[in-house]
């Protein structure tokens, strides 16, 4: 019989990764490996919410893509990023925050607030070099640690590797056939399991036809993308530059809105269907500055009462 050479899911797939990682001995190895730490002194990583508590009812929540506690209760945010994000920092740095002071409410002691450490995995470049795994902590100009409650840890999947603790799940993550997870299986007992996830996962019927329709999309979305700057930049057609102009500038509104939550339907296909700039311009600089979807549709819609 012949073995089935099918590229097995990525663990780049949202529900992948998640299944992952709901593994503990999969997140104890990950966080040996990416903090440094002996894997026989993580007695415990806990997942627990990932929804960061909101002090006022009009404050930016936050959630992380994966909530973590250790045994000594530091607490870290583990996050897969597939897309580039503009504010991509700016987003982790307010995160990190919620993190370290949602503990802390009014009248209690500062003893409370936690060591705080936040994992970004990107499948794009964000910072220059070619350092993949970049880490941040509080310090001098003259490299004197002030803190160590606060540390960022920024991985780029998309680089060279040069041979550090992150190479195999780095490798994980770009994995693309059974082999290159039964050798990673060998390395040790965390991506072992990871491996054998991933593998039983690429099984499933329903998740492949979702992850084979997920992978149809992000292609369409790049073409998509290519032909908007395509007829942006071809000149001698007006028409056609107007049109590029428009729906980027759509794109450039949803994706600012994505930020601060789940765009509804009507919404999302409201903004796609504008074709006047000067709306769309007016749209776009909103987007950058409101603190959630709701006030952005008040807005809209107060705009659209004017102009009538």
């Amino acid at each position: 019989m012949e073995k089935d050479t099918k590229e097995p899911v990525s663990l780049k797939y949202d529900e992948v990764y998640r299944e992952v990682f709901a593994c503990e001995n999969v997140r104890k190895q990950f966080l040996s490996d990416v903090l440094e730490i002996p894997l026989e002194s993580i007695k415990a990583a806990r997942l627990v919410t990932p929804h960061l508590w909101r002090r006022y009812r009009n404050q930016k929540l936050g959630i992380l893509d994966m909530a973590l506690e250790l045994n000594d209760d530091t607490k870290v945010n583990v996050e897969l990023q597939i897309r580039r994000q503009k504010y991509w920092i700016k987003r982790q740095l307010f995160y990190l925050a919620k993190m370290y002071e949602e503990d802390l409410r009014i009248g209690q002691n500062y003893v409370r607030l936690k060591r705080c450490i936040s994992i970004g995995i990107l499948d794009f470049q964000l910072l220059e070099g070619e350092k993949y795994h970049s880490v941040y902590r509080v310090r001098d100009e003259y490299g004197e640690e002030l803190t160590g409650l606060w540390e960022i840890h920024i991985i780029e999947l998309r680089k060279s590797l040069q041979g550090s603790g992150v190479d195999d799940w780095i490798r994980l993550f770009n994995a693309k056939s059974e082999e290159e997870l039964d050798m990673l299986a060998a390395k040790n007992k965390g991506l072992a399991e990871a491996s054998e996830v991933i593998k039983r996962m690429s099984l499933r019927k329903t998740l492949r036809y979702w992850y084979e329709a997920h992978l149809k999309a992000v292609r369409d979305r790049y073409g998509e993308d290519e032909y908007i700057r395509d007829l942006g930049r071809e000149e001698g057609r007006e028409e056609g530059k107007a049109e590029g102009k428009a729906e980027g500038k759509a794109e450039a509104v949803l994706e600012l809105l994505g930020e601060q939550g789940e765009i509804p339907n009507a919404l999302k296909k409201r903004i796609q269907k504008e074709t006047d700039l000067q709306i769309l311009g007016k749209w776009l600089k909103k987007a950058a500055k409101t603190e959630s979807v709701s006030e952005f549709e008040t807005f809209m819609s107060r705009d659209e009462n004017r102009v009538e």
